[in-house]
């Protein structure tokens, strides 16, 4: 192995870090079971083409807003066109590095992670259609639900509650899709963009609207119909998380809340458990909910609050 030094310029003292470069090299080789053998032979999605498709994919969706300027009735076909086959190999691509870097199909060769790749992307761009109905009910759930909106212009431009659920529809699609690392990689872009952070993994449905929005935490499992109003701070979280007999927590099984449609909850709500909140149902501001409620259902704070400390508060 080559020498490893430094020279500090103030004392001309070499420092010798060998053992560091030995350490850290073995720590990144073996800290990950299984991983050791792909590592360096495949290279990670990159966050800065990630976050480029998703640009992209919101200019597709939403031409007149985000796409260019003066664009007419006639030139939002062309300019959707391009758009998509500007996006879609870099999609692929990404989605491609992704499957390879987790072994999705072994030691197969490379052209099987490519035709999938491929596969995943041409289905997801038939799906845009239905994520842009989605979204304009969103924007217009914004609209009708807050009296500071002047249009659904305005939520589409500005809202980071649009932004969010702009980049879940994308993102949940892929989750259906079964691509790794992609989804959660375009919910951290939201979360840091917004400090909204929905997993991929939660459905979501038609007229979502969250208000302010700021530390909003929406878990993996959650489950939310039509007609949804969440404000700031609420956590849709998991209770407990049931481990294996090695100690590891079980990944996937259903641990967080059913919300029904047309349920409101107000500011720093937490709700916890796979639990079911009524249709029609209204959760006051920093209520600690364990369990579910009837359709219909008054919660607020001044309620008695029996599972106050009953489990824990993960997500």
């Amino acid at each position: 192995m080559n020498s490893v030094a430094t020279k500090s310029r103030a004392t001309d003292r070499v420092w010798e870090f060998e053992s560091v470069v030995d350490a850290l090299a073995a720590a990144n080789l073996e800290s990950v079971p299984g991983r050791s053998s792909r590592f360096g032979r495949y290279a990670l999605p990159s966050r800065k083409a990630v976050e480029s498709v998703v640009a992209e994919l919101r200019a597709a969706l939403f031409p007149a807003y985000f796409g260019a300027r003066g664009l007419s009735d006639g030139w939002i076909r062309s300019y959707v066109g391009q758009r998509l086959n500007n996006v879609l190999p870099d999609l692929q691509e990404q989605v491609r590095r992704g499957l390879l870097f987790v072994g999705a199909f072994g030691e197969a060769d490379g052209g099987v992670y490519e035709r999938h790749a491929a596969e995943v992307t041409r289905e997801l761009a038939f799906r845009l259609p239905e994520i842009r109905t989605l979204l304009g009910r969103d924007a217009q759930a914004a609209y009708d639900g807050d009296p500071a909106a002047t249009s659904a212009d305005e939520a589409v431009f500005c809202y980071p509650g649009v932004t969010a659920i702009t980049h879940h529809r994308i993102a949940h699609e892929l989750y259906q899709l079964g691509v790794p690392l992609i989804p959660r990689m375009i919910a951290e872009l939201a979360h840091s963009a917004t400090g909204i952070d929905i997993h991929p993994g939660a459905k979501i449905g038609s007229r979502f609207f969250i208000d302010h929005g700021t530390g909003v935490v929406i878990g993996e499992t959650s489950v939310l119909g039509a007609r949804v109003r969440i404000y700031q701070g609420v956590t849709l979280g998991a209770k407990r998380f049931p481990t294996d007999e090695n100690g590891r927590s079980i990944k996937g099984i259903p641990r967080h809340p059913i919300v029904e449609d047309d349920v409101t909850i107000y500011a720093g709500a937490t709700i916890l458990g796979r639990i079911t909140i009524g249709r029609g149902s209204s959760i006051g501001g920093n209520v600690w909910l364990t369990h579910g409620v009837p359709p219909g259902s008054r919660i607020s704070q001044a309620q008695p609050r029996d599972d106050l400390f009953d489990g824990g508060g993960g997500i």
